[in-house]
């Protein structure tokens, strides 16, 4: 009778696991032509085996609880369920979760469900380890000297144990992998773990049954692969050495086993017991039988058998090429399911002959290892985190089971195991030599993980020579070349040298001090540029696994190695478990870097830097806790190397404080914005650096400012407001009468006017202001500012190369009152050419403004015209360009051209332009986003805000009704259709992270409301929202002002995924895209996100023109609807201005009311008034947050919290410090209380 072949077509397969082993089982069942179904919880939203089944079901999805939900994969019901609800005909379990559960896999069969894998009775005897030896002996398999039965009591297991030998091992019947075994060297030991063992077998497996077997200390793990009918035949598919483990987990495995192939006659009794049991319990499926082997003696004994499919199961099948175990287990269900060939699977690779391949006859080896995310160095402990690169090297030698990518993250909730990297040769050195070889180029870089561990076992000399047995581990001795963070102080931050200069909103980032961050590098031999540290005010604890060049700069603090005190400013050697403290800054000054010779390799870059920023780059895009581990590179000193090098007591900045910042006019420094009056006094004022400073920008507390304008027009109510622009790095923004230095983490663009910009040369400064330091700036010219910045740069040269440096004497420059107009170009009405002005705006950006203060189509298309015509021409210098409504800046290296070379060009680009734009058209593309509008999270958002900010305002309690009001419309209703009727054009792109900014094509749709007065600290990723006339997406969740009124997909994806981004551009959006909109509802909006993040969700993307001409012939058609439109809207905006102006007035004086009477009721500590004696002082001006401590309190350890401050947007530890263990607070200095202000160095507590 011919065979049957089963048909895989007529089935549909659920996977009742995750991680690789989902992937790796859904590969074969695709091949096989099998619909599945993935289940998953909710940190698994995303993940592959989610993306490439037919179906996927979420597990426990009303469960908000990480943990809980988390247990998903556990819920047998809720699985079962899936198998009802979907149709499911097989179930295949992969390894761990419920895969020998015997209760589930009854549940699934009596369900009328086939189970892939052996029956619930074999797995249920198997599970129990008392009853799988019983049957051992019942066919002759050697067991380990132990006990026959579960063990009755204490007295029992130490008579056995008297009689077989110690060590022994006191396992659980119901355990596995390691837990539940506990070894024991004598009575005494068994006596004191016997209780223990029993009650954590019960908890962990819910059987307390305990036994003993003889211990072997010198002992191989071989484990042998079957497979069964379940009629009574099974074979082998030969054997696997386990032998590496850690803790009795498997770390490498390899076929065949080395032990084996010395023991060729050992070998074929092993398979031979094997066998003999699979079939005596009639197995079906794939099984392991796994057993210990006597290094001296070779013999063996049966340890278990594994009901299910191993994790190493790779192994087998790459020296056996085309075995598919997965195949196998699938084609039994479905002949067993279908009734084919009488239930019996006929397949080539269910034939013995197949795998009895003589040791000396094979001509290929496979070893396998299994990359966790865990910290060898710190007990193996899981490192859960984002995996920043992923990049593991392609071989045909080498195979990939995996199921993480660049942008993975390891969550806490499961098994920490991000891929196995299987290596096959055609001789077992040939084998390791492939395996070394690949562990070194592949690169998965995030939280720690064993790679270098297993690198180091691979080039053992134990493990070349096939030595190792299972104790193997307990003895190697591994080093990290790496530090482990013991405390990061306040903020210590990866930062690289200049950062990202990309545009598009992205930040620059980088060290805020380069000066000292580049000196540090150059200390240790570095690159001035390489990756360092940067530690805010508070200092870091760290300790050197290995043997590191280093060095401290920066603001004026105490650096001790292994408790002593060691210089800054110049390198030293910190030896092998060396303890570094960078202490808290002194007196004046704030930040600190620490530069270690060859920086970070295994940090990778992220936008071409490996600068830390807004969750993004750097380590984990975070700063340092305690508890990291860095990896380092080649830190040791090399033996040619100097001793020492130490930079010049003369070039060692001052750190004052009161501050003189040069400064270049402009943008926005002339009598257009700021009255003649206004600008002598803004640069006669000392200003003071506010505590709600940070590292996106210096807040400065003075007096007004002189402003010439009433209002900012189509810009703002405020004077301060500007149609949007781009901002020069350095700039003095004025929000309101607030100036702020945008700094290394500010927005490339916003809405307000800049009054000045700091002179490269000096940017340094600015990472040195701290809250209470005052700010003087001093005009000088572009002249002077490039020679500044050229002298800097000569010194870091002549630093690197030790020789002789000096400093400009930048003091004596003279103040300069330059206009920063550099050219104008007046309009030309006959024409209607529009005027342009040319504006400095730094060192190194020029600010080309086109035509009036409003929004104009025209006008922003000319600006798309210039832009178009500055590529074609690739001026000389040119970094990049950020356009905006009425205006485009110029970012340029002053050190490549000249602003007068550069503004030439850029004169004779404009001059080329047409007078007209009317008869140009624009190629950009069309976009469709799917939009949710008056949606529940941007609801959540405003209620947060009504909360926990203001309850009342004139768009509270809903942005859309206020959207209706202030533009003179009947509804809410009407506004979201007016909002979504009309395509909308991509005027610019940046501000943060590539956030478009979009105007309606349609006039009639152009909806204007104010900010939110405060900004939110919470909006939704895909918030939509209108600040003027223009609306942005925000393109990750963050603070925000912008009106909302819908949610879409993020222009943003982090991590490139998807086919509309790139991991070099993870920004959709260009100027002069159009987006149109597709109302969706929350649900469908929901999956069209989770695909969004898998990197599988594609948008509808259509190439289109914008035409000039077509453009006016539309407005002009409907001039008069535009006409009554803005009349209503002109009406509202009047209305609604009144109603906030109250509002904002109530609320504005309730709230500091309250602030005075907290202020007034706030706790008195147990001050004494102290004002002399040892003491901790406050490092900064700052709010007094909470006390932590008491008098009388002793302090235990350095990381002892004194007091939290509130400073910069943060609240910051005050620390004791090592100087003050030991000792007892004896009070607090005058006037510390919560809710109290301190100044930076008033005393905050003081010691006995």
């Amino acid at each position: 009778m011919k065979d049957q072949t089963p048909s895989c077509a007529a089935h549909k397969l659920l996977v009742g696991n995750r991680g690789e082993i989902a992937v790796r089982i859904l590969r074969t069942a695709r091949r096989l032509g099998i619909r599945t179904v993935a289940v998953y919880t909710r940190s698994d939203a995303t993940a592959p085996h989610v993306v490439l089944a037919d179906e996927a079901v979420p597990l426990r999805p009303d469960d908000a609880d990480p943990v809980s939900n988390a247990r998903g994969y556990l819920d047998a019901e809720a699985l079962l369920e899936v198998c009802r609800a979907r149709g499911v005909t097989l179930v295949h379990p992969g390894y761990g979760f419920l895969s020998e559960n015997e209760r589930f896999a009854r549940m699934v069969v009596e369900a009328g469900v086939t189970w892939l894998g052996p029956r619930p009775e074999t797995i249920e005897a198997m599970g129990l380890k008392h009853r799988a030896r019983e049957l051992a002996v019942e066919v002759d398999v050697p067991l380990v000297p132990g006990s026959k039965s579960l063990l009755r009591d204490v007295e029992e297991a130490v008579s056995l144990a008297d009689g077989i030998g110690y060590p022994v091992m006191l396992k659980s019947t119901a355990g596995g992998g390691g837990m539940g075994l506990v070894v024991c060297n004598s009575a005494e030991e068994l006596r004191a773990r016997f209780a223990s063992t029993q009650a954590r077998a019960e908890t962990l497996f819910h059987n307390a049954g305990v036994f003993i077997e003889r211990y072997y200390p010198a002992a191989r793990h071989v484990e042998v692969q079957v497979f069964g009918d379940g009629e009574g035949r099974a074979i082998h598919m030969g054997e696997r050495e386990c032998s590496v483990q850690r803790r009795h987990q498997k770390v490498i495995e390899e076929a065949p086993s080395p032990f084996m192939l010395r023991r060729p006659a050992i070998q074929g009794k092993m398979w031979s017991a094997a066998v003999r049991l699979a079939e005596h319990v009639k197995y079906e499926s794939a099984g392991t039988v796994e057993f210990l082997v006597d290094d001296a003696s070779g013999e063996f004994f049966f340890l278990e058998m594994n009901t299910r499919l191993q994790v190493e199961h790779p192994v087998t099948e790459q020296i056996n090429p085309g075995l598919d175990i997965v195949e196998l287990m699938i084609l039994q269900g479905i002949t067993k399911r279908d009734k084919l060939n009488g239930g019996v699977l006929t397949h080539p690779a269910f034939d013995q002959r197949r795998y009895a391949v003589p040791p000396q006859e094979r001509k290929s080896h496979a070893i396998e290892v299994r990359v966790y995310c865990e910290n060898p160095a710190a007990q193996f402990k899981p490192c859960p985190g984002v995996l920043q690169q992923v990049e593991i090297p392609e071989h045909e030698w080498l195979r990939v089971e995996t199921w993480v990518e660049t942008g993975t993250t390891i969550t806490p909730f499961f098994d920490p195991l991000a891929c196995k990297l299987v290596v096959t040769g055609s001789t077992r050195p040939e084998a390791i030599a492939r395996l070394s070889q690949v562990l070194s180029e592949a690169k998965i870089y995030g939280p720690p993980n064993n790679i270098q561990y297993l690198r180091a076992i691979c080039e053992s000399e134990a493990f070349k020579t096939g030595a190792a047995t299972t104790t193997f581990l307990d003895t190697f001795a591994f080093t990290p070349r790496a530090f482990t963070v013991l405390s990061g102080g306040l903020e210590t931050t990866v930062q690289d040298y200049p950062g990202r200069r990309i545009g598009l909103g992205i930040p620059r980032s980088g060290p805020m001090d380069s000066y000292a961050f580049r000196v540090a590098n150059i200390l240790v031999g570095n690159d001035a540029g390489t990756e360092g540290l940067e530690l805010t005010l508070t200092g870091c604890r760290l300790v050197f696994h290995t043997p590191a060049v280093v060095a401290v700069t920066g603001a004026p603090v105490k650096v001790t190695l292994n408790g002593t005190e060691v210089p800054m400013w110049q390198s030293i050697v910190v030896p092998a478990g060396g303890k570094l403290v960078v202490g808290n800054a002194k007196d004046t000054g704030m930040r600190m870097y620490l530069a270690i010779k060859d920086g970070f390799p295994e940090i990778p870059k992220y936008l071409g830097s490996k600068s830390t920023s807004l969750g993004l780059g750097g380590y984990q895009g975070r700063a340092l806790a305690a508890g990291d581990q860095i990896a380092l590179g080649d830190c040791a000193s090399s033996p040619d190397a100097p001793p020492s090098l130490a930079l010049p007591a003369s070039l060692i900045p001052s750190y004052p404080q009161d501050w003189t910042i040069h400064v270049l006019p402009g943008p926005h420094c002339d009598a257009t914005f700021i009255t003649p009056t206004g600008i002598t006094r803004f640069f006669e004022t000392r200003w003071g650096v506010s505590a709600a400073s940070n590292r996106m920008g210096v807040r400065l507390e003075g007096p007004p400012i002189g402003w010439a304008r009433a209002t900012g027009g189509e810009g703002g109510s405020h004077p301060s407001n500007i149609l949007d622009n781009g901002y020069a790095f350095g700039t003095v923004n004025v929000n309101g009468d607030t100036p702020v230095i945008l700094t290394n983490e500010g927005p490339d663009m916003g809405g307000y006017a800049c009054v000045c910009t700091v002179a490269s040369a000096d940017l340094w400064k600015l990472g040195q202001l701290r809250a209470g330091a005052t700010v003087r700036f001093k005009r000088i010219s572009h002249e002077q500012a490039v020679a500044l910045l050229r002298q800097q740069n000569d010194l870091m040269k002549n630093v690197a190369s030790s020789s002789t440096a000096s400093v400009l004497a930048s003091s004596t420059l003279e103040n300069q009152p330059i206009d920063p107009r550099l050219h104008e170009v007046p309009a030309d009405p006959a024409s209607g050419r529009p005027g342009v002005v040319f504006r400095q705006a730094g060192d190194c950006s020029i600010l080309v403004e086109f035509g009036e203060m409003t929004l104009d189509f025209t006008i922003r298309a000319r600006i798309h015209a210039f832009e178009t015509e500055v590529r074609k021409r690739a001026i000389p210098g040119v970094w990049f360009l950020a356009p905006c409504i009425r205006s485009t800046m110029v970012h340029f290296d002053p050190l490549a051209t000249t602003q007068a070379s550069l503004l030439a060009a850029l004169i004779d680009v404009e001059a080329s332009l047409p007078a007209s734009v009317e008869s140009l058209s624009f190629p950009g593309r069309k976009i469709t986003f799917p939009v949710v509008l008056d949606d529940r999270w941007n609801r959540e958002a405003l209620e947060k805000y009504m909360r926990s900010i203001r309850d009342k305002a004139v768009y509270l309690p809903s942005n859309i009704e206020y959207l209706a009001r202030n533009n003179g419309l009947k509804s809410a209703k009407e506004a979201l259709e007016l909002l979504v009727r009309t395509d909308w054009l991509v005027l610019g792109v940046g501000f943060y992270l590539a956030c478009p900014f979009l105007v309606p094509i349609d006039p009639r749709c152009r909806l204007v409301g104010q900010k939110m007065n405060p900004s939110r600290t919470y909006t939704p990723r895909g918030a939509i929202g209108i600040a003027g006339v223009v609306a942005a997406i925000y393109p990750i969740e963050s603070p925000g002002g912008y009106q909302l009124y819908g949610r879409t997909l993020p222009p943003w994806q982090t991590w490139g995924k998807g086919r509309d981004f790139s991991p070099d551009s993870p920004w959709l959006l260009r100027p002069f895209d159009q987006v149109a909109w597709e109302v969706v509802t929350e649900e469908e909006y929901m999956q069209y996100e989770t695909r969004f993040d898998a990197g599988q969700y594609a948008f509808k993307i259509e190439d289109t023109t914008f035409s000039m001409a077509d453009y006016a012939a539309f407005v002009s058609s409907i001039a008069d609807e535009i006409k009554a439109f803005k009349e209503r809207q002109a009406q509202g905006i009047l209305s609604e201005e009144a109603r906030e102006r109250e509002l904002f007035a109530e609320w504005d004086s309730q709230r500091r009311a309250e602030l005075e009477a907290r202020q007034s009721q706030a706790p008195a500590t147990d001050a004494t008034g102290e004002e002399s004696g040892e003491h901790v002082a406050s490092s900064l001006s700052a709010h007094v947050w909470k006390i932590k401590c008491a008098v009388g309190d002793v302090i235990k350890s350095p990381e002892d919290v004194l007091i939290i401050l509130e400073a910069m947007k943060t609240e910051v530890n005050v620390e004791a410090g090592e100087e003050f263990v030991g000792r007892k607070i004896k009070g607090f200095g005058r006037g510390v209380k919560e809710g109290g202000s301190v100044s930076a160095g008033d005393p905050l507590v003081y010691f006995e």
